[in-house]
């Protein structure tokens, strides 16, 4: 795998303790103490009113995480092409949809049928900001993460222009849960640009040697964290990205796939 370098133009971020970047970024450097709540439901402004009311919890995270990456980025979200990563997509919705066809299989919503798939983030956000740009989503299990920051890099280097990567995931509710252990709700969205074309953090991925231990934040709250949401995986990112300096990472982007992500000013 040849050597990826982009900037990360804009950072997003929505979950418990962490709502917003400037918030995460004082957090993640010690600057301020992690309070665990659970934050109120999101409410992205590029979404319309209506649309918020009828989205589910996946798409209001998602959308939250990439409309504070696209502000900060001063990029026009009509314009990027976007990737949206998630372990599982809407759990809660699937645990719905399987207790309805074993109870009462005529009263399955027509609603939350349309909210099932996995690109529903993906397809409301395109809807929502007018992109005719390509929208991505993809799963790679407790590495969606990585997979998907792999996937915009490729994408960034392959046209030469801004792309749009969000990762999310929700609490998993019912008998899914023993499956998919997820707690807490937790997103987090970058703008990646090319190297020269645009303020940020220097972020260079190549393939890791095999074996590379993976990193992860060393704070207990952190941790805790992961184990209640695989896109939490992201929070050594985002902790390398606050504090603006350079480091070097290793993060899961699949089974056998670990890279090596270099940051620098």
């Amino acid at each position: 795998m040849s050597e990826l370098v982009v900037r990360v133009a804009g950072i997003g971020v929505y979950g418990p303790g962490l709502t917003g970047w400037p918030v995460a970024a004082a957090v993640l450097r010690g600057e301020r103490e992690f309070d665990g709540a659970d934050p109120p439901r999101p409410a992205p402004g590029l979404l319309p009113a209506a649309e918020r009311r009828r989205a589910p919890d996946t798409v209001l995270y998602a959308s939250q995480a990439a409309t504070e990456a696209c502000a900060m980025a001063q990029a026009d979200p009509a314009q990027l092409p976007c990737i949206f990563s998630s372990t599982q997509g809407d759990i809660a919705i699937t645990d719905y949809m399987c207790a309805t066809l074993v109870q009462t299989p005529r009263e399955l919503s027509p609603t939350k049928f349309h909210n099932s798939v996995h690109n529903a983030a993906a397809g409301y956000w395109s809807i929502a900001t007018g992109c005719r740009e390509p929208a991505t989503a993809l799963s790679a299990w407790t590495d969606s993460v990585g997979a998907g920051l792999l996937e915009a890099a490729i994408q960034v280097a392959d046209s030469g222009a801004p792309v749009l990567f969000a990762a999310y995931d929700v609490a998993a509710p019912g008998p899914l849960h023993s499956a998919v252990p997820f707690d807490r709700a937790f997103a987090l969205a970058f703008v990646l640009a090319p190297p020269d074309s645009a303020p940020g953090m220097r972020l260079a991925l190549r393939r890791a040697a095999d074996g590379a231990a993976r990193d992860a934040v060393d704070a207990d709250w952190a941790r805790a964290l992961r184990a209640q949401n695989a896109s939490a995986d992201g929070l050594a990112l985002l902790q390398a990205l606050a504090a603006n300096a350079p480091r070097t990472l290793h993060i899961g982007a699949g089974p056998q796939l670990t890279l090596r992500a270099e940051f620098a000013p």
